[in-house]
């Protein structure tokens, strides 16, 4: 056979499908790599970005809109906000590139994990590591009920009616979560399919539901406080220190918090759980520039735009709970903080024994994946049970408990 000119790649010798491929992953590297420097030294972006986030009205993507203003005014970058109906999809835009970061909730921990709806066998643990959280004056997730139900006490949620996301495990194991703190499970209660989290609010308004779970300032939940129905928040209180455990047994980056911030709260709070909402992610393959600009730009902007999103201000860097994450954060998130001399030793102890984690739960996937079963129920009772055993072998918390 003549060879090729010098130059020159057979590529119509290729089949459809990998050129296919090739171009997308062409594409998709090209979009990551091609920045264009604005604005101070350091800080570069390309012309378009994209995040996933909750669905439209959410919090969370109200905050992701806010953060894409200044990106268009002040660095000329488009930043395209991806709506995910639930946990996997918001993820999987993520895993495949096409997006570049995600602004959801504890999907990346389950993700991290390889639990729950990440559990399958095209899932697995995942390496997520965060840019920044976002702590508000309202909270991430909590109970909120209509009025006319008389829930005025987690205890007396039982026997109601709660709303149950469909391909939203995150959700709705923090509300068994939730639960917990009154010794109740979903088989309490009478549980309600919806097939999202504004559907959530929707089910409540509509008197198919008495229970709804989300984040005290949920755009969605004006509708039910402006309802007949009425809302009210029923309270945490932070004096049962058992019924605190036992939430905190399931949910471990949950922790006791004031809420400020939501409809009917009165101005001196109300107690209930919180976590980062959003919490801004990527994978140990995010391009280290675009993280650190990102972080920079968040932070160095705070003021322009914590006013322009319901819970916008937990963005604040004071509120960073870099000591108490459990996620391991992006070296180009890193190098940021430790330039603005935020990152302490033991937020990198921390970040080390977080990525040691991430270590043991690659090794354990990799050692059972090879030989599991291949019916999908079997798989994920399978998986579990080596995970459980691989985390308790190098006594790290298993989560083991109601999953």
């Amino acid at each position: 056979m003549a060879p090729y000119p010098t130059g020159l790649f057979p590529f119509a010798c290729l089949s459809a499908s990998f050129m296919s491929r090739f171009k997308d992953l062409f594409l998709y590297c090209l979009s990551i790599v091609s920045f264009t420097a604005f604005g101070a030294d350091g800080v570069q972006f390309p012309k378009t970005i994209a995040w996933s986030a909750y669905q439209t009205g959410t919090g969370g993507y109200s905050q992701a809109v806010a953060i894409g203003n200044i990106l268009q005014r002040q660095y000329g970058t488009n930043l395209r906000v991806i709506p995910g109906r639930n946990d996997v999809s918001r993820l999987a835009t993520l895993r495949a590139g096409r997006v570049h970061f995600s602004a959801g909730g504890s999907e990346a921990v389950y993700a991290q994990e390889g639990i729950l709806n990440f559990a399958s066998r095209i899932w697995g643990p995942q390496p997520i590591r965060a840019l920044m959280s976002n702590y508000s004056d309202s909270c991430s997730y909590t109970m909120v009920t209509a009025t006319d139900a008389n829930i005025r006490t987690i205890a007396d949620v039982k026997g109601k009616r709660i709303t149950f996301v469909q391909g939203a495990p995150s959700l709705n194991n923090a509300m068994a979560a939730l639960l917990s703190f009154a010794n109740l499970t979903w088989d309490d209660v009478e549980r309600v399919e919806v097939g999202g989290y504004n559907a959530s609010a929707d089910a409540v308004v509509n008197n198919r539901a008495d229970v709804v779970g989300g984040a005290c300032n949920s755009p969605p939940f004006l509708r039910l406080e402006a309802s007949p129905r009425g809302l009210t928040f029923p309270e945490f209180p932070h004096n049962d220190a058992r019924a605190i455990e036992r939430v905190r047994e399931r949910l471990p980056w949950y922790v006791p918090h004031i809420a400020l911030e939501g409809p009917t709260i009165p101005p001196e709070g109300i107690e209930v759980f919180t976590s980062a909402y959003p919490l801004l992610v990527g994978l140990d393959v995010s391009d280290d520039t675009l993280a650190y600009s990102t972080v920079r730009v968040m932070h160095e902007n705070y003021d322009t735009y914590k006013n322009n999103a319901p819970g916008a201000s937990g963005w604040r860097m004071d509120r960073q709970k870099f000591e108490q994450a459990f996620v391991p954060f992006h070296p180009g998130a890193i190098r940021y903080y430790q330039e603005i001399g935020v990152w302490t030793p033991e937020a990198e102890a921390n970040n080390q024994k977080n990525l040691h984690r991430q270590s043991v739960l690659k090794a354990a996937w990799d050692a059972f994946v090879s030989s599991a079963p291949e019916d999908y129920v079997e798989f994920e009772q399978a998986w579990l049970f080596a995970r459980e055993a691989a985390l308790a072998e190098a006594s790290l918390i298993t989560l083991g408990e109601g999953l």
